[in-house]
């Protein structure tokens, strides 16, 4: 594997960086002396960035090969990736440079090698017998391409056929071509007078080895004598072949062609089969052939001692089936067996007890390889159940649509989230064992647990055991299962601001510690989940409905006494009926013909009892409605607190603050409404288009009558330069990706549509509006917004936030009532990016104000135009207090600014220790009232502080540009850093390593960055993975301990490590593929057979194929290539103390391996000598003394 070493690069960049202003705390006006004192543990030499495991499902493939006495299964795809699966845990990943696909793959059975043929045209050899496999040989073919390869068990002689109809011989020890070649002209009948088309089948007689059949694929087959190098016999079929497979005892062979039909052929009678059969064609009555049906692409023939054969094949379904599913056919007998497959069947493997194909092959089992799945047939039971798959093949079981990874979780939560959802497994499975069961664990010492969470475009949330290198489903969360269901379009509600997967997830929040649960749709909804071990009904689902909209005008001049404070709802005082009506029922709100639509959420709830399995159980569910014809917009960052009870969700209208333990809404603010009005932060962000256009599935807030001209100024700045230079060029970006993207749901599509704007802009020069005056504050907050619950708890559940609006421009809203929007135009995404969206949250205790001496709970809040304000919050007493007083929630204005959205915010110490959000140790509410109150004990809070000459806290901001540490409560900013000018950063997130607390940052361009905490030096810089595809900047995501990961294919999990001690014990922690195993023994031919013949006989290929009865092959056929497995591979494999043991003891075992098996050998030799001896010895008595007439 290659390596990233960049310490010295790296000591570089730093002594460089250290003497910028941009990146020193010394060149900063105001930096605290005391500050100098942080002790930073982490240096370059901590860091190594490495990919370690790959999991899921290969991505498109290809092919598949089996090692009956390994139990080892490959599969290869269209991408050249390879993948090796043996017991539950046991995976390996490898890729081909090229990128071809692979075609076939072939064993070199319990030898711990493999063959692989590309599209390319070339042949590799892979050496498993060391962790990490590399290419020890490839041969690449220059004239003709390659269509088959046949690999004898126990022979080093690869048999390759081509698309000339030719075949050539390779020896895979050295991997060089023989001057041995069976050429097409001389295979087939001289008074052909067409070509017989490519080699499509290979294999040797299981009886004679000196007999090759070959298949060509016009129909015609060859038995041709390896010895004599001329054609024993040939048979002939008018219709194409696709596969060939053997009866053990060598005397007959089954085709299967593309009409549907199977043709049995004896070896000796070449001039018709000796019986054809159409398996799924109909017979008809008046003794005519049956009408054709679709091809049958492989058969197998499988011979039991005690019964039928089996025959297995895939496809020659009738064409009138349309639209019926894949099917694998099982015939043993007079049975036949249909078993419909989910996906189409790329290949299918029969497993059997002996890896001799002369022998009767006892088949147990079938691999049936699908598009998108693998399923294992248990061929001993009746009705053929499957195996239970260990494997985490089921992370594309619909599409993934985010992604976060916990490492080093609390040690009680992956058995609490087993023992849930074992009860989720289906019934049904095979009752015996996995029979792919080959290699053995790594024995790393990485012991901490770890998780990872998906969400789905179906709704769905899954929960995985990651720990230890291995991944594993623990349990799964529905989400759909809240709403009902439309069941036909015409029963749609027509409020859906998405057509497909409206139940997908966009984000989501989880509290560890107290396992709380909260996560954001497409569809504008939010649904808070407790973790229970007691299953409960729920008669009615716990519902509110959230109205956000912010309509403001022209904010350039900012009125004094501009505060709006929203008009909070009061039980029983709503001005329409709309408003007190059920909010589950579409009649309550206007969707008539003749008006817009308005009040209807665009997922119905169920109103029918949900009955709610033991796991995760809804607690409360937060929809936003449709606001005058306009949709909601989905929401863009989502946070949970346990410990105050509160969950805050946003979006480009502004943030909603709910309080799930009371089932209140405690404030519904605009972005604007955040800042301070003295603040030359606040800014209206100017769409860039010059008259309203139709929105897409996201609306924009209502803007002001500015002027066009007006519009186009840009927010910062007073020159009136055009907006649409980059216009025709967003455009063409956004209908690109929705062309591509239209498969998934338009939660992707917007993603791209934000990506497009970054792009387009990632050259402009932002001004820093931090390193000017600071702004002068109002030392008081903003008016404290506190939601009195004094109805009862079911009229809670069907309140309605108002509408949020400035009163600067109350005409706007009227103006726009009757304006219906189009829900198509490509346009909404460029200009819903130009506006303020809030990006992101973080709960914390610190100093809300400045001259604040004691911490308190807070909210951090960041926007996408790189805004970081500050929202205190009030919490009443715990216990009965906390559920009957209201929480106080009041913004306190800007805290600092920086260039680009923000993305990550935490809290350090005055150590540089991370101070993580409070929370509330977990506690089952549907337990006994005594375990109860036992468990629910609010985590001590820490001391409060007070600051007597220095700030106690550093607040940690990065943004998609740069990263800065500001000081608390001064609110000074103490470092900076500009992590990057020509690009921008996709993911941040604060980590710990090695005991210390950095941050980590994945670009754009494809670097991966750390930076150390506080002073923001440089610690790791490398280009590991350009970005190609929104699916990575959806999925990837940092945890601690130097662990990250993302989606590599919509179907595969790609996990990587920025660890340089994980990176050195790789070599422990990865699985071993190759074990040492003893071959099984030949079969016994018995005495008699021996004497006179009739069983298997061996060749020796060397005398024919070697260079010196063969001659040395052209050299403008193939090019020999070395791999980079040999030496490179030799040391990977030797590093290592217990690598150094294990080969030591894995070659002893090999070499009294053989050993034995040469002892055992000598043995049978003498008793095979001695038992001929006592025969022939019986028989001269018996005849001695008789005449000639006589015998």
């Amino acid at each position: 594997m290659k390596k990233f070493n960049i310490r010295k690069v790296l000591d570089g960049l730093t002594a460089a960086s250290s003497s910028s202003s941009s990146s020193s705390a010394a060149a900063q006006p105001g930096t605290p002396r005391e500050n100098d004192a942080v002790q930073e543990t982490l240096q370059s030499e901590h860091f190594q960035l490495c990919k370690t495991v790959r999991h899921g499902f290969p991505y498109q493939p290809s092919s598949m090969a089996f090692d009956p006495v390994q139990k080892i299964l490959a599969v290869g795809t269209q991408t050249g990736a390879l993948r090796l699966f043996g017991r539950a845990g046991v995976e390996c990943y490898c890729q081909h440079e090229s990128g071809a696909a692979v075609i076939q793959l072939q064993f070199l059975i319990n030898e711990g090698a493999l063959v692989s043929a590309l599209a390319d045209d070339s042949i590799h050899l892979w050496n498993l017998r060391q962790k990490i496999p590399a290419i020890l040989h490839s041969l690449k073919f220059n004239r003709e391409r390659i269509t088959y390869c046949h690999l004898p068990f126990q022979s080093k002689w690869l048999y390759i056929g081509t698309e000339r109809g030719n075949i050539h011989i390779v020896n895979v020890e050295s991997f060089t071509l023989s001057g041995y070649v069976i050429m097409w002209n001389k295979a087939i009948e001289l008074s052909t007078k067409t070509h017989p088309g490519p080699v499509v089948h290979i294999s040797d007689n299981p009886m004679d080895e000196g007999k090759l059949l070959i298949g060509f694929e016009c129909g015609v087959v060859v038995l041709w004598d390896l010895k004599s190098k001329k054609a024993d016999y040939r048979y002939t079929y008018d219709e194409a072949i696709h596969s060939v497979a053997w009866h053990h005892e060598g005397k007959q062979f089954v085709c299967s062609h593309s009409d549907g039909t199977l043709t049995t052929w004896n070896i000796r009678a070449p001039a018709k089969p000796g019986q054809i059969i159409t398996p799924h064609g109909k017979q008809p009555k008046d003794g005519k052939k049956p009408e054709p049906c679709k091809p049958i692409l492989k058969v197998e023939y499988k011979t039991t001692r005690a019964g039928d054969p089996f025959m297995v094949l895939s496809g020659g379904l009738s064409y009138d089936t349309v639209g019926r599913r894949a099917c694998l056919t099982v015939m043993h007998g007079k049975s036949t067996a249909v078993l419909e497959m989910d996906y189409p069947i790329v290949d299918f493997l029969t497993l059997c007890e002996t890896p001799y194909p002369n022998d009767f092959q006892e088949p147990y089992a079938v691999v049936v390889l699908l598009e998108k799945d693998l399923v294992v047939i248990d061929l001993g039971q009746i009705g053929y159940p499957i195996f239970e798959n260990p494997y985490p093949l089921t992370v594309h079981e619909s599409p993934v649509t985010c992604c976060e990874y916990f490492a080093d979780c609390p040690a009680e939560l992956i058995p609490a989230l087993y023992s849930v959802g074992s009860r989720q497994k289906r019934q049904g499975y095979s009752k015996k064992e996995w029979p792919i069961s080959g290699g053995n664990w790594g024995q790393g010492t990485q012991s901490y647990p770890e998780i990872i969470i998906t969400g789905h475009a179906d709704g769905s949330i899954k929960f995985w055991d990651a720990s230890a290198l291995m991944l594993q489903v623990l349990y799964k969360l529905k989400t759909a299962k809240v709403f009902e269901r439309a069941r036909g379009k015409e029963e749609k509600s027509g409020a859906d601001i998405v057509e497909e997967d409206p139940f997908a997830i966009q984000t989501l929040s989880w509290c560890p510690e107290s396992r709380m649960l909260c996560v954001a749709g497409v569809s504008a909804h939010v649904i808070v989940y407790r973790f229970s071990k007691q299953e409960v009904t729920s008669e009615v689902v716990q519902l509110l409905e959230v109205r956000m909209q912010c309509d403001f005008g022209d904010v350039d001049s900012p009125d004094p006494g501009g505060e709006q404070t929203p008009t909070l709802p009061v039980p029983g005082a709503s001005s329409s009926p709309q408003e007190v009506e059920p909010p589950t029922l579409l009649s309550t709100g206007s969707n008539s013909s003749d008006g817009p639509r308005d009040n209807i959420p665009c997922l119905q709830v169920r109103s029918s009892p949900l009955k709610q399995s033991p796991g995760y159980q809804v607690e409360l569910v937060i929809q936003l409605v449709w606001v005058s014809g306009e949709p909601p917009q989905q929401i863009t960052s989502l946070a949970i607190n346990s410990s105050y009870g509160l969950v805050v969700f946003g979006n480009s209208n502004g943030l909603a603050v709910v309080d799930y333990l009371q089932k209140t809404l405690l404030l519904n603010m605009g972005t604007l409404e955040l800042y301070s009005p003295s603040e030359p932060y606040q800014r209206q962000p100017c769409s860039p288009r010059k008259t309203r256009q139709p929105s897409g599935a996201l609306c924009d807030s209502v803007d002001g009558s500015n002027a066009s001209e007006d519009r186009c100024k840009s927010p910062t700045s007073g020159s009136t330069s055009p907006c649409n230079s980059d216009e025709e060029r967003k455009q063409k970006f956004i209908e690109k990706v929705k062309l591509k993207g239209r498969r998934f749901s338009k939660t992707v599509a917007s993603d791209f549509a934000k990506m497009s704007r970054k792009i387009s802009t990632s050259n402009e020069q932002k001004p820093d509006l931090e390193d000017k005056v600071q702004p002068s504050r109002s030392p008081s907050c903003r008016k404290s917004i506190n939601c009195m619950n004094r109805g009862k708890a079911a009229s809670r559940m069907s309140q309605r936030a108002p509408l949020c609006r400035a009163e600067s421009a109350p005409d706007v809203y009227a103006k726009d009532v009757s304006f219906t929007r189009s829900r198509s135009s490509s346009v909404t995404s460029i200009e819903r990016e130009s506006r303020e969206v809030i990006s992101s949250f973080h709960f914390c205790e610190s100093f809300p104000r400045k001259t604040d001496t004691m911490v308190s709970p807070c909210l951090l809040v960041g926007t996408t135009q790189g805004s970081v304000m500050m929202v205190a919050v009030s919490l009443p007493p715990g216990g009965d207090q906390r559920m009957q007083q209201p929480v106080g929630v009041s913004s306190c204005g800007t805290l600092v600014r920086l260039k680009g959205g923000i993305l990550t915010m935490a809290l350090l110490d005055s150590t540089a220790t991370l101070l993580p959000p409070s929370y509330e140790p977990w506690y089952d509410t549907n337990a006994s009232d005594e375990e109860k109150e036992r468990s629910r004990k609010r985590r001590p809070a820490s001391p409060p502080s007070s600051h007597e000459g220095h700030d106690p806290q550093f607040a940690v901001l990065c943004s998609d540009k740069q990263a800065k540490v500001v000081a608390m409560p001064s609110q000074t900013r103490i470092y900076k850093h500009n992590i990057t000018e020509t690009s921008f950063v996709l993911r941040a997130d604060v980590v710990q390593m090695a005991g210390a607390n950095c941050i980590a940052c994945f670009c754009a361009n494809g670097h991966i960055m750390t930076l150390s905490l506080p002073s923001l030096r440089p610690l790791l810089d490398v280009n590991y993975l350009p970005l190609t595809d929104m699916r990575i900047a959806r999925t990837f995501c940092f945890s601690n301990l130097g662990q990250a990961l993302y989606l590599t294919s919509p179907t595969e999990v790609q996990r990587i490590t920025y660890s340089q001690e994980t990176c050195d014990n790789l070599q422990e922690m990865l699985s071993e593929l190759f074990t040492p195993v003893e071959t099984p023994e030949a079969p016994n031919r018995g005495f008699f057979k021996g004497l006179f013949g009739g069983g298997a006989q061996s060749l020796d290929r060397e005398d024919l194929f070697g260079e010196t009865a063969a001659g040395k092959a052209s050299r403008s056929l193939a090019q020999h290539i070395p791999g980079p497995g040999g030496m490179e591979g030799m040391k990977g494999a030797a590093s290592g103390v217990v690598g150094d043991l294990a080969r030591a003891r894995i070659a002893l075992d090999e070499r009294g391996q053989k050993l034995g098996e040469l002892e055992e050998r000598t043995a049978g030799m003498m008793a095979s000598a001695e038992s001929f001896s006592k025969h022939a010895h019986d028989m001269m008595l018996k005849y001695k003394d008789k005449k000639w007439y006589q015998l």
